[in-house]
């Protein structure tokens, strides 16, 4: 035991040697991919190795390749930061090695929940199952789906598949998230399902267009896909209203708010979630906006019973079974790691007035980024209504050459994008250690390579 000791700490150790020195580490650098692949393809012993060699040989083959993606300069995908509570507990949750399948092989791995539906305005009564990301829980929300419209209609999906069932159609928006189309193709209802909507202005679901959509496609099974937190310019859909269309015609309503549903935690931003109370599903991520470890996202569902229809099964052998819904029956997945301790303890660091901050710095420093690239001549090109930056650098090639300066340089890290039919740079703030001096800096760094690169100035459009 003193030598797990002595190996348990010498690894925490280490974790935390990276992460305090995150701040000033370059964000991205340079990496000959196959170099790396090399330092762990060292041919395999046939004899076992001491632990503590095997975490010494593991650091010094990972470091090189490591991108700081927890560091407060990070902006290329929408992704947090895990906090200090939320990465003990994880540590912990790796030590402690439980199985959160159910409430017999874990009880306390199946216990939380409570607060995320409190904080996110989704009804107290509604299930929660701990996924690992936006694209699990899009999945189980459109498997809730598919399973109830269907059982309107009269067939069972579950027992008796697709082959012959009533065909269901899906409206989504122009601008909805890639993982929307890949849940369609896993749940075996297909792209071809979709009925695109067109998006407004700033990507959002057109509620009129919506609205022609449920009136001109035929009578039947019916999903729709809402959108809170377009991933390329933060924008939202008009959920209430779309929430009442479409229940009027009897559909389910689903919303991929992976991100910008934690607008609801925050009184200045959760106007913009207005009505989310009325869809059927949700999904949301935990690593991103709540600065959560990986990988930790939610997927919520109006009606349990429908949830745990599409999901569970059970089995002679898994004691607890069939009981009432949780761990396992909420999700694809059996064989589980216990997500619900990083999420309680990340929540419990932060209470209620501290998520609500970390979504009001995140949104303020969103505009900072715009406000200081606009005055220094470039297009921001989006309504920084959250925490979303689009920006443009004079026509694509030039784009995509400041995005690639700015992704070698290492002092800050951003995403290339296209949306409208242009290349764009794309900033995303939501980490919970930026700061105003990490805004300027990486402004500043940005400015300089688009200028060291040649490209013309730019002005923000009126």
């Amino acid at each position: 035991m003193d030598e797990l000791r002595e190996l348990f700490r010498r690894a925490a150790e280490h974790a935390a040697d990276y992460r305090r020195t995150l701040a000033e580490r370059p964000v991205g650098v340079p990496v000959d991919q196959a170099t790396l692949n090399r330092a762990f393809a060292i041919e395999l012993p046939a004899t076992p190795t001491p632990p503590e060699q095997v975490l010494t040989e593991l650091v010094a083959a990972a470091e090189p390749g490591l991108v700081a993606t927890a560091g407060p300069r990070y902006f290329g995908f929408v992704v947090g930061g895990a906090s200090p509570a939320a990465t003990a507990a994880d540590m912990l949750a790796a030590g402690w090695d439980q199985i959160a399948f159910n409430a017999v092989t874990s009880p306390a791995a199946v216990a939380a929940g409570t607060w995320l539906k409190d904080l996110l305005g989704i009804p107290a009564t509604a299930s929660v199952g701990f996924v690992t990301g936006g694209q699990a829980a899009n999945t189980a929300g459109l498997a809730a789906a598919r399973h109830q419209v269907l059982a309107d209609a009269g067939w069972d999906v579950e027992r008796r598949g697709l082959l012959g069932a009533p065909p269901v159609r899906v409206l989504a928006g122009a601008e909805r998230h890639a993982t929307v189309d890949r849940s369609l193709r896993l749940l075996g209802l297909g792209t071809d399902a979709v009925t695109e909507v067109p998006a407004g202005p700033q990507g959002a679901i057109d509620p009129e267009a919506l609205a022609a959509a449920l009136r001109g496609s035929p009578t039947g099974p019916t999903v729709v896909c809402l959108q809170a937190g377009n991933v390329n310019t933060g924008a939202f859909d008009e959920l209430r209203t779309a929430c009442d269309l479409v229940h009027r015609h009897g559909g389910w309503v689903h919303v991929d708010g992976a991100f910008g549903l934690w607008a609801a935690a925050n009184p200045s931003t959760r106007h913009l979630v207005d009505g989310i109370e009325a869809a059927d599903s949700w999904a949301c991520d935990g690593h991103k906006w709540l600065n959560l470890p990986y990988d930790i996202a939610f997927a919520f569902c109006a009606r349990p019973d429908v949830h745990a229809a599409a999901l569970s099964y059970a089995a002679a052998y898994l004691v607890g079974s069939g009981g009432v819904p949780a761990g396992a029956d909420l999700t694809a997945e059996s064989s589980r790691r216990a997500r619900g301790f990083a999420a309680w303890a990340g929540l419990r660091e932060l209470g209620r007035d501290g998520v609500a901050a970390l979504v009001e710095r995140c949104c303020a420093l969103a505009r900072r980024v715009a406000d200081g690239l606009t005055a220094a001549g470039f297009e921001v090109v989006n309504d920084v209504v959250l925490n979303q930056v689009l920006v443009g650098f004079g026509d694509d090639a030039a784009t995509d050459r400041v995005v690639a300066a700015t992704q070698a340089d290492g002092t800050c890290w951003v995403g290339g994008t296209t949306w409208r039919g242009r290349r764009l740079m794309r900033i995303s703030v939501s980490n919970a250690t930026t700061t105003e001096a990490d805004v300027d800096r990486s402004v500043a760094a940005i400015s300089r390579l688009a200028r060291r690169t040649g490209e013309g100035m730019l002005h923000s459009r009126p």
